[in-house]
């Protein structure tokens, strides 16, 4: 039941990262600093979720390889 969840909130991360990009086109005319905070947020928050996807696919192959 958790790995049906856990599958789907990679994804949270990629939307994160997605406002996030949105908020610092929105901020970087009118406040550059917290723009330059939202830019590193999406940063990370891209790379936590490719970084989990990869991690999950390789879990979910070796589930697969066992069964």
């Amino acid at each position: 039941m958790m790995e049906k969840y856990l599958k789907y909130t990679i994804y949270i991360n990629l939307v994160i990262s997605i406002l996030s990009v949105y908020m610092a086109v929105s901020f970087w005319e009118t406040d550059r600093n917290r723009a330059y905070i939202f830019v590193f947020l999406a940063l990370i928050t891209a790379f936590m979720f490719f970084f989990r996807r990869h991690y999950y696919k390789k879990f979910e192959e070796r589930k697969k390889n066992q069964k």
